[in-house]
């Protein structure tokens, strides 16, 4: 191997914040960040949206998702005004 051109390999605190679960890892992720862990030990942190700890593919269960899509959104906001200048037009 060539020196000096692979990047670090190292144990790295990865945190599911759906789950709220913590995984030590050996990763090459860049972070800033670190936080402590339960044995004492500090060590480089990445927060993570979804692991298999939370995802439904794993757990077997279907999460709802917290954000409705964007037409859903849409239509609920502004069905009042539709219906309210269709009578207005009659």
């Amino acid at each position: 191997m060539k020196p000096h051109i692979h990047p670090e390999y190292r144990t790295v605190l990865f945190h599911d914040t759906a789950a709220d679960v913590y995984f030590l890892i050996g990763s090459t992720v860049e972070t800033d960040r670190t936080h402590p862990y339960r044995d004492g030990k500090t060590y480089p942190y990445v927060a993570l949206d979804v692991s298999s700890a939370s995802h439904p593919v794993y757990t077997g269960q279907q999460r709802k998702t917290q954000s409705e899509g964007r037409i859903a959104g849409f239509n609920k906001r502004f069905a009042s005004f539709s219906s309210s200048a269709k009578a207005a037009a009659n």
